[in-house]
């Protein structure tokens, strides 16, 4: 195993680290959970995304899904969280870390009926998750064609869903390679 290609050529280093102090406000905030932005694409050039979710009491989180482009991770900081490996629930709990590869089936969704939850959800590579948290909700309920297309350019294939966004991908990849 060896080490990527150097990708910086400086010869003494940069200051160019961010901080983001723990009491910052959650970026998103809805009835039942809170995401704060820790790392997005942006802020890392496209080398990861990383976001803390607050899941409310009994939150149901999405349901399973896969991505086509990045990898997920999933860190349990506290609470109990049900999370989906792709062939069964496991109960994580605080220190408890799940990974799946691109292509890999899974769900996550707060157990507890009356306990708040949190964790970190890791990409890889960073995607431009921000739009996705902050409109699914609005999406999912306008529903049809236009919640299939927003599905597909956010990398999110959902099983209950799955003819439609595999059809719109298709389209989608056929467009590109025009």
């Amino acid at each position: 195993m060896s080490y990527p290609e150097d990708r910086y050529l400086g010869e003494n280093g940069e200051i160019n680290a961010a901080f983001r102090p723990a009491g910052t406000e959650p970026d998103l905030a809805s009835g039942n959970g809170r995401t704060h932005y820790l790392a997005t694409h942006a802020s890392t050039g496209g080398e990861f995304g990383l976001y803390k979710a607050d899941l409310g009491p009994g939150a149901p989180g999405p349901s399973t899904h896969f991505h086509r482009t990045i990898s997920e991770s999933f860190y349990v900081l506290s609470g109990e969280v049900g999370l989906f490996d792709g062939e069964r629930w496991i109960a994580g709990r605080a220190g408890d870390f799940l990974y799946v590869p691109v292509g890999g089936l899974h769900a996550f969704r707060n157990d507890s009926d009356d306990e708040w939850a949190s964790l970190l959800l890791l990409f890889a590579p960073g995607a431009p998750r921000e739009e996705y948290f902050e409109r699914v909700a609005e999406m999912a309920e306008r529903g049809g064609e236009d919640f299939t297309e927003f599905l597909v350019r956010h990398d999110s294939y959902f099983l209950d869903k799955l003819a439609a966004t595999n059809e719109e991908w298709r389209r989608e990849r056929g467009s590109r390679a025009e």
